[in-house]
C-alpha cells in the first residue's frame, strides 16, 4: 500500500535562511506521524509545503499519491488542515464557517447538513451553532476550526499545534478525537510543543533541528536510543544516616534525600537484592521502589539540546 506522505530532500530556503535542509521521511496510511522539534525548527514550513501554502526551494513529496506540485489541487481535495491560528471567518456563525467550508471542498449539495450536523455533535458545538466565531471562546474555536477541516471526510489530517494555549478539558477532548481518527484509519501528520502529548498519540516520531531530522522512531525505540544509566528509586520508612549505604557504592552512584534513595546502577537485579539486605539489616522497610525509565522528554533534550519549557516560553513569545 502507497505511503500517506512521501518526502524526498524537501528543502526551502527564504533568502539566505534555511528553513528546511534536505528532509526525507514517509507517513504511513492510518498513523499518528508526531513531527517535533523547537521553535524554529522548520515544522510549520514543512507542513505549508505539503499542503500547497508554499513551494519548496528543491526535493519532491506526494500526498495521498499525488505530487504537490504538479497535483497540488488533488492533494488539496484530500487533506484537512488545521494551522496554529484559527482561520475562520469572526463574522459569521459557526454554521456558515461550516457550510463555507463545505462549499470550498464541493461536498455534494445533499451531504452538507447532515455532515455538518454530525460534526457539531463529535465536537459538542451544537449549542454554539448560531454563535459568530468571534465570539467563541479560545477553546471552542479550535474545535470549530477542526471541524471545518473534515467536512470534508479528509484523508489525512495536518495538525500544527492543535492544543496550543486551550484548557484542559479541551486539550483532553481533542486528544481523544485524535485517537477516533486513527481508529477510522485517517492519517494524522502532528506537531506540538507538548511532548508527553506526542508521546500518547504517535505511533512514530521525527525530531527536527534546525531544518534536518536528527532521528525518526517509536516513541519507546527514540527513548531507548539515549538510555543512559538505569536508575533505581526507592521510598524508606524512615530517614537513615548514608553510612548504612556506604557499603552499596561499589554498586554505582547513591544519592540519599530524607527518605528517598536513589541508585545509579548498571546491575537492577544485584542492586535491589543488596537494598533490601541492607534495610532489613538495619530495620528499616522499603516502603516503594521503582526502576526509572528515560521519557521522551530526556531524549528530547539530548537530541535538541532545547527543554519543552524554554519551548513554550518562546512560543508564548512569538505569539505576543
Amino acid at each position: 500500500m502507497n505511503d500517506a506522505v512521501s518526502v524526498k530532500s524537501l528543502t526551502k530556503c527564504y533568502d539566505d535562511h534555511l528553513a528546511v535542509d534536505n528532509i526525507s521521511f514517509n507517513v504511513r496510511r492510518g498513523e499518528v506521524f508526531g513531527f517535533l522539534g523547537p521553535n524554529g525548527a522548520g515544522k510549520t514550513t514543512t507542513i505549508k509545503m505539503l499542503v500547497g501554502l508554499t513551494e519548496p526551494s528543491s526535493g519532491s513529496a506526494s500526498v495521498a499519491g499525488y505530487d504537490i506540485l504538479d497535483d497540488i489541487v488533488e492533494v488539496k481535495r484530500r487533506v484537512g488542515v488545521v494551522p496554529e491560528t484559527s482561520n475562520l471567518y469572526d463574522e459569521l456563525t459557526v454554521w456558515e464557517n461550516l457550510l463555507f467550508a463545505s462549499r470550498l471542498y464541493h461536498v455534494p449539495k445533499q451531504e452538507r447538513s447532515e455532515r455538518i450536523e454530525s460534526l457539531l455533535k463529535t465536537f459538542h458545538l451544537v449549542e454554539r451553532r448560531k454563535t459568530k466565531f468571534g465570539k467563541l471562546s479560545k477553546g471552542l474555536k479550535r474545535r470549530a476550526v477542526i471541524a471545518a477541516a473534515m467536512v470534508h471526510q479528509p484523508e489525512i489530517v495536518f495538525l500544527d499545534e492543535p492544543t496550543a494555549g486551550l484548557d484542559v478539558m479541551s486539550a483532553l477532548s481533542l486528544r481523544e478525537f485524535i485517537g477516533e481518527l486513527r481508529a477510522e484509519d485517517t492519517t494524522v501528520f502532528l506537531t506540538t510543543h507538548y511532548i508527553e502529548e506526542a508521546d500518547q498519540l504517535s505511533d512514530r516520531i521525527a525530531i527536527l533541528v534546525k531544518g534536518k531530522i536528527k532521528t525518526i522512531d517509536t516513541s519507546e525505540n527514540i527513548k531507548r536510543s539515549v538510555r543512559g544509566t538505569p536508575v533505581i528509586e526507592a521510598f524508606l520508612s524512615t530517614e537513615p544516616s548514608a553510612k548504612v549505604f556506604t557499603e552499596m557504592e561499589c554498586l554505582g552512584e547513591v544519592e540519599l534525600n530524607g527518605r528517598r534513595i536513589r541508585i545509579e546502577t548498571v546491575n537492577i537485579s544485584e542492586a535491589i537484592e543488596s537494598l533490601v539486605q541492607v534495610t532489613s539489616e538495619n530495620g528499616i522497610r522499603i516502603e516503594e521502589v521503582n526502576t526509572i525509565r528515560p521519557t521522551l522528554e530526556n531524549a528530547f533534550v539530548k537530541l535538541t539540546g532545547v527543554t519543552p519549557e524554554t519551548m513554550k516560553i518562546e512560543k508564548e513569545r512569538g505569539r505576543r
